[in-house]
This record gives C-alpha cells, sequence and structure tokens, in this order.
C-alpha cells in the first residue's frame, strides 16, 4: 500500500512540474505576443480549483492530471488547446466572437497573430521542456547522484571473450565517459539494441590502461532488452555474492555437512572469494572424484569439512556436479562513487548531456519505427512512469531529477511530432501556410483533427498495453 500511495504521489508530482512548466511556455509567449489568454489548465476534465486573474484569464487546476492546455481567443469560434501529453486532449467551449468583439479584443485574437507569432507561441511549450530539462539536469550535478563505482564483479559470455575480469574498471564506452556503472549501463544500451561492437577503455585491477571489444553483434536475436548489461555477461561488483550458504537443500552433499550462514572460504585448497567461484571449483571437484575438502567460517570458528559432490540433471538441461546450496542474498552494499560537478563546470555538462539524450531519444523513435527494439520497450505508461518517480525518489533529490529531466525532455520531443492536437501539429499547419502563402483551410483541419485523435489513441493503447506486459505480467 505504501508504494502505491508513493506511487501516486510522486506521478502527479512529476506530471504537475512538467505540465505546468510546459503550459506556461505557451502562456508566457502568447502574452509577450499580445494574445488575449482565456484559460490556463494543468489537467483536463472538471476544475478542481479555479482563479480569475486581474488579466482575465482563468487559472485551474482539473481533476484529470495527464496533460494541460492554454485555451487563447480565436474568432473562428475555436480555442488552440495544446495538449501537453500524448493522448490527451480538450475540445474546449466555444466563443461567441464574432461580431461581439471590439478591435481591441480582435488585435488580441489568435488567429490575427503572424504565422510567426503563431509558430513562436506554439514551439515555446517544448521549448520550456527542453530548458527545464537542462536546468534539471544542472541541479542533479550539482547536488552529486550516488552510484555505484563501474567496477566488475564477474565477467562472463560475451564480456569474457572480451577479455573482461574481475576488477577491471570501465573508464569508457565508445566514446563516452563512464564514471558510475549507471552510465555503463546507460552507454550500452543502444550499441546492445543495434547489435553493433563497442569499443570499451579499462583499467584492469592493477591499473593498467586497455581497451577491450564487445562483440555485441553476437548477441542473440531474441535477448530480453531489459537485460541487455546481463545479457553481455557483466555483472558488476556491487551485484557479487558472498560464498555465504542461505539454504541447504535436504538429501544433497552439503545436507548435514555445511549450515545456513557459512562462509565458504575455499574448497580443495582453492581460494573462495565470492559465490561465482564456486561453480567451477565444484565442477573441477566432481570431475575429480571422490570426496574434497571445503574450508568454512562458522560463528568466527574456522572448519574443514569434507564432502563428495553429486551429478545433477534438470529437466531439458545439462547434466553438472552440485552439492545443494543456494546462496544468502545481503542487501546492497552502500553507494561508492558519485556522478557530480561544480556549478559552472554543471552548465556545459547539462547542456551536453540534454543534447546527448534528446539524441538518444530521436534514435529510440527511428528504432520503434523500423522495429529494430520490441514494442513494450517503446512507450511507458502512467503505470510505470509512476513506479519509475517512487522508485527514484527514494533514492534521493538528485535521482528523481534526473528522472524529471528525462521525462521532460521526453515530453517536449514527443509534442514536437507530427500528429495534429499535438504541437508538431500545429506546427506542421503553420509551416504549410509559410509555404502556400495562407492558411490551411478549415476541412483539412477537421479531418486532422480525427487522424490525431486516432493516432493518439493508439499512442494511449500502447502505453497502456506495455504497462499491463511490464507491470502486471512480469
Amino acid at each position: 500500500m505504501a508504494e502505491l500511495i508513493g506511487s501516486v504521489w510522486w506521478l502527479l508530482v512529476s506530471l504537475g512540474l512538467l505540465v505546468t512548466f510546459h503550459e506556461f511556455g505557451h502562456y508566457w509567449v502568447a502574452r509577450r505576443c499580445g494574445v488575449r489568454v482565456l484559460r490556463f489548465s494543468v489537467g483536463f476534465g472538471k476544475p478542481l480549483f479555479m482563479r480569475r486573474g486581474k488579466d482575465g484569464t482563468e487559472y485551474v487546476v482539473a481533476a484529470i492530471p495527464l496533460g494541460g492546455y492554454v485555451k487563447m481567443l480565436d474568432e473562428r469560434a475555436l480555442i488552440e488547446d495544446m495538449p501537453a501529453t500524448a493522448g490527451t486532449a480538450d475540445s474546449g467551449a466555444t466563443i461567441d466572437a464574432g461580431e461581439t468583439l471590439s478591435e481591441a479584443d480582435r488585435a488580441g485574437a489568435f488567429n490575427r497573430q503572424s504565422v510567426w507569432k503563431r509558430i513562436a507561441i506554439v514551439i515555446a511549450g517544448p521549448i520550456a521542456n527542453l530548458l527545464l530539462c537542462v536546468l534539471l539536469l544542472w541541479a542533479m550535478f550539482v547536488i552529486g547522484r550516488p552510484d555505484y563505482a563501474p567496477v566488475l564483479g564477474q565477467a562472463t559470455g560475451i564480456a569474457a571473450d572480451a577479455g573482461l575480469h574481475r576488477g577491471d574498471t570501465i573508464t569508457a564506452v565508445g566514446d563516452r565517459q563512464t564514471p558510475t556503472w549507471s552510465e555503463v549501463q546507460m552507454a550500452l544500451i543502444p550499441s546492445a539494441l543495434d547489435r553493433s561492437d563497442v569499443q570499451l577503455q579499462v583499467l584492469d585491477a592493477n591499473g593498467n590502461a586497455g581497451t577491450r571489444r564487445l562483440a555485441l553483434s553476437h548477441l542473440p536475436v531474441d535477448f530480453d532488452e531489459r537485460r541487455a548489461v546481463e545479457v553481455i555477461g557483466l555483472v558488476p561488483r556491487h551485484h557479487s555474492l558472498p560464498a555465504v550458504v542461505g539454504q541447504v537443500a535436504p538429501d544433497t552433499a552439503a545436507w548435514g555437512v555445511l549450515a545456513e550462514g557459512d562462509r565458504i572460504s575455499a574448497i580443495d585448497g582453492h581460494a573462495v572469494r565470492e559465490w561465482s567461484d564456486l561453480g567451477p571449483l565444484v565442477q573441477d571437484l566432481g570431475e575429480r572424484g571422490g570426496r574434497g575438502m571445503v574450508e568454512v567460517i562458522r560463528d568466527d570458528e574456522r572448519l574443514a569439512l569434507e564432502l563428495e559432490p553429486t551429478r545433477v540433471t534438470p529437466e531439458g538441461g545439462e547434466t553438472y556436479w552440485a552439492i545443494g546450496i543456494s546462496p544468502a542474498r545481503p542487501e546492497l552494499p552502500a553507494m561508492d562513487a558519485e556522478l557530480r560537478y561544480g556549478p559552472i563546470a554543471a552548465v556545459p555538462a547539462a547542456l551536453q548531456e540534454t543534447a546527448h539524450q534528446a539524441g538518444q531519444l530521436f534514435s529510440m523513435i527511428g528504432r520503434a519505427f523500423s522495429g529494430r527494439v520490441e514494442v513494450r520497450n517503446t512507450v511507458a505508461g502512467p503505470i510505470t512512469i509512476a513506479r519509475a518517480a517512487n522508485a527514484y525518489a527514494g533514492q534521493g533529490a538528485a535521482w528523481f531529477l534526473s528522472l524529471l529531466a528525462m521525462l521532460s525532455l521526453s515530453l517536449g520531443i514527443l509534442n514536437l511530432l507530427p500528429i495534429p492536437l499535438l504541437d508538431g501539429g500545429h506546427l506542421l499547419y503553420y509551416l504549410i501556410e509559410l509555404v502556400k502563402g495562407s492558411p490551411v483551410s478549415e476541412r483539412t483541419m477537421a479531418y486532422g483533427q480525427y487522424i490525431g485523435l486516432m493516432l493518439i489513441a493508439a499512442l494511449m493503447g500502447l502505453a497502456f498495453y506495455n504497462d499491463i506486459v511490464n507491470n502486471l505480467l512480469h
């Protein structure tokens, strides 16, 4: 219940901030262009709060917090609604603007403005989100985002084939510096999705610098894209399990010999530093045959115990040697790295990160349309966003700011898509007007409205489908 309440709360906080900033961009530029603003609404549906300003503008907080709009005076008895999120649109109230408007009112009508002013008003919302993204990233860098060092605890599969080993520190992926493990993950995912080989800059456990090439072109066709780093074979040091017995299965080699809480320090004279060391040593002991010596620490006492591995053949799997134990699951260790810049250095860092994330978002849109990414990993719905907001908020202010920055940038880019009802659709109409020298006909705009509604409904359906698949079925 606490997670549910937290998720709903942080979703409302996130959307409220992002939508308000987006709509304020439209509002601010509209006022500077001399357009009369009738309503500034955060959310859709029935107003929960309304206040009329001295300028006559109604400021509203509505019941459905999944978008917002700025309503401007228009002589065509239509309101220019500019939704802040896909899948939300408000038909608006019509205005009997005809002959009742004074010349002063007519001058403040949206449709009376030059096409360049209309473009400025429409594009101001996405630009506001872009600026907010930069501001949020700057704040995140100044506060400092705690994380884990990019140190390997284990390398298997493709990672092992590339020559990576335990203790290696990944300092760069391609041309992107990776001061933390999260940066390693984010840098690897695009190459994994494209199945393109990538160069890693590495410091080994002795501090020697080197280059390793990950052959991501060898990734299986149907790998789980959400587990890309794990499929590559990279296990970070903070995910390494200590060699501590969590459970002993009955009627196995370890039953009656090992006990819960035993820390295994050696097998047949070979040191054991973590759980991943056990598998190969147990296989070697089984192949050798006979009983072997297992050294453990139990209640601060070092013991030498004998046991003999047994063959296990899982259904549909390969036979292997086992002793019948499973690991203890300790909590994650304290974070040992931080992504931080000073207030001055954070400015170019925030600009560069915004540009990088924008490029990645456009690339992801391209992958989605070309079918190079799974459908469930394309558009996130409100459930996914709510859970992410709650999780990030739980990790501290810097992490939450990084999520808000990503959402703000996504919101801005999404609204620039050339879909009628979104800002990008309005921009498309005005660009056509610039080319042909006259506004798009009302009939064409009406057809565009229907097409936009269908596209947005499809986008909403996909978002909710992904929510169900990713959060309820998995």
